[in-house]
């Protein structure tokens, strides 16, 4: 049996320990590894008992897969433009023996609406492409590049994509850039998508925020709480001890 669990990673491959519940994920160097941000949106996500949850760009799967060790929901997609990416996403399922609870779907964002009902989860996620300049870019279709960069979809995509899928009172959790904030808000709102709760996430204690959390409530009431700023490093290579619980979780 573990024979064919390895055989589930390829040549050029890693498999990395997630260090929860067992669990791990298979990665490739050369295209695009999870960072710290899939993590702390993962431990910022609210999800109540046999929720159904959808995650917006997953990516190799991270963020079902952690969602999969740190909630009681009941099931969890993935969807996923890249089909190579896809396809490593649903071995990481299959090697957590986690393919009763999570499905990868190969799809775009922008015809999300075309792939689930609508109102069909309880809770969507996204970690987006943060970057909208793609100047410069040797190879624009580049794996990395297609995850940091607006070039497949933008923000506006994500948030419209959200809006149609997720139930009326259900929650949408992003993670992105604290520069785009006036514009986050701005398209949440527009598509009825209430703010109301906000964690900012600062490098160093003394230095700006580089990531921002939000949770917006579809129909939700205008009223936001900001909780208390997260710091990631106590020193250089040393983090915080909240960060250490959140990766013990």
């Amino acid at each position: 049996m573990e024979e064919n669990r390895e055989a589930l990673v390829h040549p050029g491959e890693r498999l990395d320990d997630l260090q929860c519940k067992g669990y791990h994920i298979i990665q490739d160097p050369k295209r695009f590894c999870f960072g710290v941000d899939a993590v702390f949106l993962s431990n910022f996500v609210k999800a109540k008992p046999g929720s159904r949850i959808l995650d917006l760009g997953t990516g190799t799967g991270i963020i079902p897969i952690l969602l999969a060790a740190k909630t009681q929901a009941e099931h969890i997609t993935g969807l996923e433009i890249q089909e190579e990416s896809a396809e490593m996403a649903q071995r990481s399922v299959v090697f957590n023996h986690l393919e009763e609870r999570i499905k990868i779907i190969q799809g775009d964002i922008k015809e999300a609406a075309g792939l689930f009902p609508a109102a069909s989860f309880d809770v969507i996620t996204s970690n987006p492409p943060y970057m909208m300049n793609q100047h410069g870019l040797e190879n624009v279709y580049e794996p990395k590049n297609i995850a940091r960069h607006e070039i497949l979809c933008n923000l506006e995509d994500v948030v419209k994509a959200a809006a149609y899928l997720v139930k009326p009172g259900g929650s949408f959790f992003l993670i992105h850039k604290p520069f785009r904030l006036a514009e986050i808000f701005s398209v949440l709102m527009q598509y009825k998508m209430e703010p109301k709760r906000m964690r900012l996430i600062h490098p160093y204690v003394e230095k700006e925020p580089n990531m921002v959390m939000i949770e917006a409530v579809r129909g939700g009431k205008s009223r936001i709480t900001i909780e208390p700023p997260l710091v990631v490093y106590e020193k250089a290579g040393v983090y915080t001890e909240e960060v250490l619980r959140i990766y013990k979780v």
